[in-house]
Protein backbone atom coordinates (compact mmCIF):
# COMPACT_ATOMS: atom_id res chain seq x y z
CA UNK A 1 0.00 0.00 0.00
CA UNK A 2 1.33 3.44 -1.33
CA UNK A 3 -0.90 5.54 0.73
CA UNK A 4 -2.76 6.72 -2.43
CA UNK A 5 -6.10 6.08 -3.32
CA UNK A 6 -5.92 3.45 -5.83
CA UNK A 7 -4.26 0.79 -3.22
CA UNK A 8 -6.58 1.61 -0.86
CA UNK A 9 -9.55 1.11 -2.55
CA UNK A 10 -7.85 -2.23 -3.08
CA UNK A 11 -7.97 -2.86 0.31
CA UNK A 12 -11.19 -1.79 0.80
CA UNK A 13 -12.88 -4.06 -1.62
CA UNK A 14 -11.40 -6.71 -1.20
CA UNK A 15 -11.80 -6.52 2.67
CA UNK A 16 -15.52 -6.24 1.48
CA UNK A 17 -15.75 -9.16 -0.41
CA UNK A 18 -14.33 -11.13 2.40
CA UNK A 19 -10.74 -12.18 2.15
CA UNK A 20 -8.87 -12.33 5.24
CA UNK A 21 -6.05 -9.12 4.59
CA UNK A 22 -3.13 -7.46 5.51
CA UNK A 23 -1.33 -3.90 4.07
CA UNK A 24 1.94 -3.73 3.57
CA UNK A 25 4.29 -0.33 2.75
CA UNK A 26 7.35 -1.21 1.17
CA UNK A 27 10.17 0.84 2.91
CA UNK A 28 12.57 1.41 -0.63
CA UNK A 29 15.24 4.88 0.43
CA UNK A 30 18.02 4.05 2.81
CA UNK A 31 17.04 6.63 5.82
CA UNK A 32 20.60 8.25 6.09
CA UNK A 33 20.96 9.22 2.10
CA UNK A 34 20.27 13.56 3.01
CA UNK A 35 19.79 13.54 -0.85
CA UNK A 36 16.86 11.72 -0.82
CA UNK A 37 15.39 13.78 1.91
CA UNK A 38 11.92 14.93 0.49
CA UNK A 39 11.06 11.68 -1.20
CA UNK A 40 11.87 10.23 2.06
CA UNK A 41 9.83 12.80 3.76
CA UNK A 42 6.86 12.20 1.14
CA UNK A 43 7.43 8.01 1.94
CA UNK A 44 7.07 8.87 5.55
CA UNK A 45 3.22 10.28 4.56
CA UNK A 46 2.79 7.49 2.43
CA UNK A 47 3.12 4.99 5.38
CA UNK A 48 1.13 7.06 7.79
CA UNK A 49 -1.33 7.24 5.05
CA UNK A 50 -1.63 3.58 4.40
CA UNK A 51 -1.77 2.98 8.04
CA UNK A 52 -4.66 5.18 8.89
CA UNK A 53 -6.65 3.31 6.03
CA UNK A 54 -5.53 0.15 7.56
CA UNK A 55 -7.18 1.51 10.70
CA UNK A 56 -10.29 2.54 8.98
CA UNK A 57 -10.35 -0.92 7.98
CA UNK A 58 -9.67 -2.45 11.18
CA UNK A 59 -6.60 -4.87 9.42
CA UNK A 60 -3.21 -5.51 9.89
CA UNK A 61 -0.10 -3.43 8.56
CA UNK A 62 3.04 -3.59 8.35
CA UNK A 63 6.58 -1.91 6.99
CA UNK A 64 8.96 -4.40 5.09
CA UNK A 65 12.78 -3.32 4.75
CA UNK A 66 13.63 -3.26 0.77
CA UNK A 67 16.14 -0.94 0.80
CA UNK A 68 19.13 -3.14 -0.01
CA UNK A 69 17.06 -4.64 -2.95
CA UNK A 70 16.12 -1.47 -4.23
CA UNK A 71 19.39 0.06 -4.23
CA UNK A 72 20.65 -3.13 -5.92
CA UNK A 73 17.80 -3.40 -8.73
CA UNK A 74 16.44 0.26 -9.41
CA UNK A 75 18.75 2.61 -8.38
CA UNK A 76 22.49 0.89 -9.15
CA UNK A 77 20.50 -0.48 -12.44
CA UNK A 78 19.10 3.26 -12.86
CA UNK A 79 22.86 5.07 -12.70
CA UNK A 80 24.48 2.57 -15.02
CA UNK A 81 22.19 1.80 -17.37
CA UNK A 82 22.54 5.70 -18.46
CA UNK A 83 26.55 5.61 -18.19
CA UNK A 84 26.25 2.87 -21.24
CA UNK A 85 23.97 4.54 -23.65
CA UNK A 86 20.49 3.75 -22.16
CA UNK A 87 17.73 5.64 -21.36
CA UNK A 88 16.32 3.38 -18.75
CA UNK A 89 12.72 2.65 -16.88
CA UNK A 90 13.20 2.35 -13.02
CA UNK A 91 9.43 1.52 -12.80
CA UNK A 92 9.89 -1.65 -15.21
CA UNK A 93 12.60 -2.45 -12.95
CA UNK A 94 11.25 -1.93 -9.34
CA UNK A 95 8.26 -4.00 -10.81
CA UNK A 96 9.66 -7.15 -11.86
CA UNK A 97 12.70 -7.09 -8.96
CA UNK A 98 10.97 -5.77 -6.23
CA UNK A 99 7.13 -5.89 -6.01
CA UNK A 100 6.44 -8.75 -8.18
CA UNK A 101 9.81 -10.87 -7.40
CA UNK A 102 10.59 -10.19 -3.39
CA UNK A 103 6.99 -8.99 -1.85
CA UNK A 104 5.92 -12.16 -4.06
CA UNK A 105 8.75 -14.31 -2.23
CA UNK A 106 7.96 -12.99 0.88
CA UNK A 107 3.72 -13.16 0.66
CA UNK A 108 4.31 -17.09 -0.10
CA UNK A 109 6.92 -17.54 2.77
CA UNK A 110 4.59 -16.17 4.70
CA UNK A 111 1.54 -18.19 4.10
CA UNK A 112 -0.41 -15.83 1.89
CA UNK A 113 -2.26 -16.86 -0.95
CA UNK A 114 -1.86 -13.54 -2.84
CA UNK A 115 -0.65 -10.07 -3.56
CA UNK A 116 -3.44 -7.27 -4.70
CA UNK A 117 -1.82 -4.07 -5.66
CA UNK A 118 -3.35 -0.57 -7.34
CA UNK A 119 -2.41 -1.09 -10.51
CA UNK A 120 -4.20 -0.37 -13.62
CA UNK A 121 -4.87 -3.73 -15.58
CA UNK A 122 -6.51 -6.82 -15.77
CA UNK A 123 -6.09 -10.73 -15.30
CA UNK A 124 -8.59 -12.97 -16.37
CA UNK A 125 -8.49 -17.15 -16.68
CA UNK A 126 -8.95 -18.05 -20.43
CA UNK A 127 -10.93 -20.93 -19.40
CA UNK A 128 -8.94 -23.76 -21.55
CA UNK A 129 -7.89 -27.20 -20.54
CA UNK A 130 -7.49 -28.00 -16.80
CA UNK A 131 -4.69 -26.02 -15.90
CA UNK A 132 -5.42 -22.27 -15.67
CA UNK A 133 -3.82 -20.35 -18.17
CA UNK A 134 -3.85 -16.46 -17.34
CA UNK A 135 -4.14 -13.43 -19.76
CA UNK A 136 -3.25 -9.95 -18.90
CA UNK A 137 -4.67 -7.13 -20.34
CA UNK A 138 -5.25 -3.38 -20.46
CA UNK A 139 -7.55 -1.57 -17.71
CA UNK A 140 -10.43 0.02 -18.52
CA UNK A 141 -9.27 3.18 -18.49
CA UNK A 142 -6.67 3.77 -21.48
CA UNK A 143 -5.28 7.11 -19.56
CA UNK A 144 -4.43 4.88 -16.53
CA UNK A 145 -3.59 1.60 -18.25
CA UNK A 146 -0.28 0.16 -16.64
CA UNK A 147 -0.14 -3.13 -18.36
CA UNK A 148 2.95 -1.37 -20.28
CA UNK A 149 4.82 -1.92 -16.70
CA UNK A 150 3.36 -5.66 -15.91
CA UNK A 151 4.46 -7.12 -19.33
CA UNK A 152 7.14 -9.33 -17.78
CA UNK A 153 4.89 -10.69 -15.11
CA UNK A 154 4.34 -14.87 -16.00
CA UNK A 155 1.70 -17.37 -15.78
CA UNK A 156 3.57 -18.26 -11.88
CA UNK A 157 2.90 -14.83 -11.30
CA UNK A 158 -0.66 -13.92 -12.78
CA UNK A 159 -1.63 -16.80 -10.67
CA UNK A 160 -0.93 -15.00 -7.42
CA UNK A 161 -2.16 -11.29 -7.96
CA UNK A 162 -5.37 -9.34 -7.68
CA UNK A 163 -5.40 -6.47 -10.16
CA UNK A 164 -9.12 -4.99 -8.32
CA UNK A 165 -9.25 -1.71 -9.55
CA UNK A 166 -8.46 -2.37 -13.10
CA UNK A 167 -12.20 -2.63 -13.98
CA UNK A 168 -12.73 0.98 -12.70
CA UNK A 169 -11.64 4.22 -14.19
CA UNK A 170 -9.50 6.79 -12.15
CA UNK A 171 -12.83 9.08 -11.73
CA UNK A 172 -14.96 5.88 -10.65
CA UNK A 173 -11.60 4.83 -8.16
CA UNK A 174 -11.98 8.41 -6.14
CA UNK A 175 -15.93 8.39 -6.21
CA UNK A 176 -15.57 5.00 -4.43
CA UNK A 177 -12.94 5.77 -2.25
CA UNK A 178 -15.15 8.78 -1.00
CA UNK A 179 -18.10 7.11 -0.59
CA UNK A 180 -16.13 4.88 1.85
CA UNK A 181 -14.70 7.10 3.77
CA UNK A 182 -10.75 6.50 3.08
CA UNK A 183 -8.45 8.77 4.33
CA UNK A 184 -6.54 8.82 0.62
CA UNK A 185 -9.85 9.74 -1.34
CA UNK A 186 -8.10 13.43 -2.59
CA UNK A 187 -4.59 12.23 -1.92
CA UNK A 188 -3.05 13.80 -5.04
CA UNK A 189 -0.88 11.62 -7.54
CA UNK A 190 3.46 11.88 -7.81
CA UNK A 191 4.58 11.77 -10.94
CA UNK A 192 8.21 12.34 -10.45
CA UNK A 193 10.56 9.30 -10.40
CA UNK A 194 10.45 8.27 -6.21
CA UNK A 195 14.38 8.59 -6.00
CA UNK A 196 14.31 11.64 -7.70
CA UNK A 197 12.17 14.24 -5.98
CA UNK A 198 13.49 17.02 -7.37
CA UNK A 199 12.53 15.38 -11.10
CA UNK A 200 15.84 16.12 -12.54
CA UNK A 201 18.15 12.95 -12.50
CA UNK A 202 20.93 14.64 -14.00
CA UNK A 203 21.37 15.62 -10.71
CA UNK A 204 21.42 11.99 -9.28
CA UNK A 205 23.76 10.74 -12.19
CA UNK A 206 26.33 13.72 -10.61
CA UNK A 207 26.52 12.01 -7.58
CA UNK A 208 26.48 8.30 -8.43
CA UNK A 209 28.57 8.19 -11.17
CA UNK A 210 30.28 11.74 -12.32
CA UNK A 211 32.93 9.30 -13.89
CA UNK A 212 30.58 8.52 -16.60
CA UNK A 213 29.85 12.10 -17.80
CA UNK A 214 33.04 12.65 -20.01
CA UNK A 215 33.15 15.53 -22.28
CA UNK A 216 32.70 14.95 -26.42
CA UNK A 217 31.85 15.63 -30.05
CA UNK A 218 28.50 16.66 -30.82
CA UNK A 219 28.52 15.07 -34.83
CA UNK A 220 25.93 15.16 -37.46
CA UNK A 221 25.09 12.30 -39.83
CA UNK A 222 28.32 13.07 -41.98
CA UNK A 223 30.44 12.41 -39.07
CA UNK A 224 31.46 16.53 -38.72
CA UNK A 225 31.46 18.14 -35.10
CA UNK A 226 29.48 20.95 -35.14
CA UNK A 227 29.17 21.32 -31.02
CA UNK A 228 30.34 19.58 -27.59
CA UNK A 229 28.43 17.65 -25.29
CA UNK A 230 28.80 17.26 -21.07
CA UNK A 231 28.58 13.85 -20.85
CA UNK A 232 26.38 10.95 -22.94
CA UNK A 233 24.11 9.97 -19.74
CA UNK A 234 22.61 13.73 -19.47
CA UNK A 235 21.04 13.14 -23.08
CA UNK A 236 18.43 10.91 -24.85
CA UNK A 237 17.11 9.89 -27.73
CA UNK A 238 14.58 12.79 -28.90
CA UNK A 239 16.05 15.73 -27.07
CA UNK A 240 16.34 19.16 -28.95
CA UNK A 241 16.79 21.67 -25.94
CA UNK A 242 19.59 22.07 -24.27
CA UNK A 243 21.87 20.99 -26.80
CA UNK A 244 24.18 24.38 -27.29
CA UNK A 245 24.23 24.32 -30.77
CA UNK A 246 22.63 27.91 -31.22
CA UNK A 247 20.24 28.83 -33.81
CA UNK A 248 19.67 27.77 -37.08
CA UNK A 249 18.02 24.21 -38.65
CA UNK A 250 16.65 22.26 -35.73
CA UNK A 251 18.48 19.27 -34.53
CA UNK A 252 17.66 16.01 -32.23
CA UNK A 253 19.65 13.33 -30.31
CA UNK A 254 19.53 10.89 -33.03
CA UNK A 255 21.73 8.15 -31.22
CA UNK A 256 24.04 7.91 -28.27
CA UNK A 257 27.60 6.31 -29.68
CA UNK A 258 29.41 5.16 -26.47
CA UNK A 259 32.01 3.55 -28.12
CA UNK A 260 33.15 7.04 -29.50
CA UNK A 261 31.56 8.72 -26.98
CA UNK A 262 30.09 10.76 -29.23
CA UNK A 263 26.41 12.43 -29.51
CA UNK A 264 25.14 12.17 -33.18
CA UNK A 265 22.20 14.61 -33.57
CA UNK A 266 20.11 15.02 -36.85
CA UNK A 267 17.08 16.55 -38.49
CA UNK A 268 13.81 15.82 -37.35
CA UNK A 269 13.37 12.54 -39.56
CA UNK A 270 16.39 11.54 -38.77
CA UNK A 271 14.22 9.75 -35.55
CA UNK A 272 11.98 8.05 -37.02
CA UNK A 273 12.88 4.08 -37.09
CA UNK A 274 10.66 1.06 -38.43
CA UNK A 275 12.71 -1.39 -37.10
CA UNK A 276 14.57 -2.37 -33.22
CA UNK A 277 15.85 -4.93 -31.48
CA UNK A 278 14.64 -7.07 -28.56
CA UNK A 279 16.61 -8.94 -25.57
CA UNK A 280 15.00 -10.45 -22.75
CA UNK A 281 12.21 -10.87 -23.90
CA UNK A 282 9.50 -12.79 -22.62
CA UNK A 283 5.77 -13.74 -23.16
CA UNK A 284 2.96 -13.69 -21.02
CA UNK A 285 1.95 -17.50 -21.83
CA UNK A 286 5.53 -18.89 -20.69
CA UNK A 287 6.39 -19.69 -24.45
CA UNK A 288 8.34 -18.39 -27.03
CA UNK A 289 7.41 -18.02 -30.95
CA UNK A 290 8.06 -20.73 -33.67
CA UNK A 291 7.82 -18.19 -36.25
CA UNK A 292 6.88 -14.21 -37.21
CA UNK A 293 4.51 -13.13 -35.63
CA UNK A 294 1.70 -9.84 -36.17
CA UNK A 295 0.63 -7.46 -33.16
CA UNK A 296 0.73 -4.13 -32.08
CA UNK A 297 4.02 -3.02 -30.63
CA UNK A 298 3.98 0.20 -27.66
CA UNK A 299 7.87 1.45 -27.48
CA UNK A 300 6.77 3.70 -24.61
CA UNK A 301 4.05 4.04 -21.54
CA UNK A 302 1.58 6.26 -22.93
CA UNK A 303 2.48 5.81 -26.76
CA UNK A 304 0.21 4.56 -29.34
CA UNK A 305 0.26 0.67 -30.28
CA UNK A 306 1.95 -0.02 -33.72
CA UNK A 307 1.08 -2.39 -36.10
CA UNK A 308 4.28 -4.48 -36.28
CA UNK A 309 5.88 -7.68 -37.46
CA UNK A 310 7.73 -9.25 -34.85
CA UNK A 311 10.30 -12.65 -35.65
CA UNK A 312 12.28 -14.66 -33.03
CA UNK A 313 16.08 -14.30 -33.59
CA UNK A 314 17.74 -16.00 -30.91
CA UNK A 315 16.40 -17.17 -27.07
CA UNK A 316 15.20 -14.03 -25.46
CA UNK A 317 15.98 -11.76 -28.39
CA UNK A 318 13.22 -10.28 -31.28
CA UNK A 319 13.27 -8.77 -34.00
CA UNK A 320 10.33 -6.00 -34.88
CA UNK A 321 10.02 -4.58 -38.22
CA UNK A 322 7.15 -1.83 -37.85
CA UNK A 323 4.57 -0.89 -40.65
CA UNK A 324 5.44 2.97 -40.13
CA UNK A 325 8.49 4.39 -38.52
CA UNK A 326 8.11 5.69 -35.00
CA UNK A 327 9.62 8.67 -33.56
CA UNK A 328 12.89 8.35 -30.93
CA UNK A 329 12.68 4.90 -30.38
CA UNK A 330 14.80 5.02 -27.18
CA UNK A 331 16.96 2.02 -26.14
CA UNK A 332 16.93 0.73 -22.62
CA UNK A 333 13.23 1.04 -22.79
CA UNK A 334 11.06 -1.57 -23.34
CA UNK A 335 8.75 -2.67 -26.43
CA UNK A 336 5.22 -4.48 -25.39
CA UNK A 337 3.20 -6.45 -27.78
CA UNK A 338 -0.64 -6.74 -27.46
CA UNK A 339 -3.12 -8.50 -29.30
CA UNK A 340 -6.11 -6.36 -29.08
CA UNK A 341 -6.48 -5.00 -25.33
CA UNK A 342 -4.14 -8.24 -24.61
CA UNK A 343 -0.31 -8.28 -23.27
CA UNK A 344 1.63 -10.57 -25.48
CA UNK A 345 4.93 -9.89 -23.61
CA UNK A 346 8.14 -7.88 -24.68
CA UNK A 347 11.61 -6.82 -23.76
CA UNK A 348 14.36 -4.47 -23.85
CA UNK A 349 14.98 -2.18 -26.92
CA UNK A 350 18.76 -2.33 -27.53
CA UNK A 351 20.15 -1.49 -31.11
CA UNK A 352 19.55 2.09 -32.61
CA UNK A 353 19.16 1.19 -36.34
CA UNK A 354 20.35 5.03 -37.46
CA UNK A 355 23.98 3.96 -35.91
CA UNK A 356 24.06 0.77 -37.32
CA UNK A 357 23.41 1.24 -40.57
CA UNK A 358 26.25 4.41 -40.43
CA UNK A 359 28.64 2.19 -39.48
CA UNK A 360 28.14 -0.17 -41.84
CA UNK A 361 27.44 2.14 -45.08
Amino acid sequence: MSGGVDSSLTAALLHEQGHNITGVTMHLWDDDDERLAESLCCAAEMAESARRVCAQLGIPYYVFNYQREFRRHVIDYFVQAYAHGFTPNPCLECNREIKFRALMDRARALGFDAVATGHYARISDAGAGTTPRYRLARAVDADKDQSYMLHMLQQDDLARLMFPIGEYTKAQVRELAAARGLASADRAESQDICFVPNGDYRNLLREETPESLVPGPIVDLEGREIGRHNGLPLYTIGQRRGLGLGGGKLLFVVDLDVGRNALIVGPADAILRDDLTIDRATFVDGGWPAEPFNCLVQVRSHADPAPAVVTPIAPGRLAVRLNEPIRAITPGQAAVFYHGDQVLGGGRIVRNAVTDKRNNS
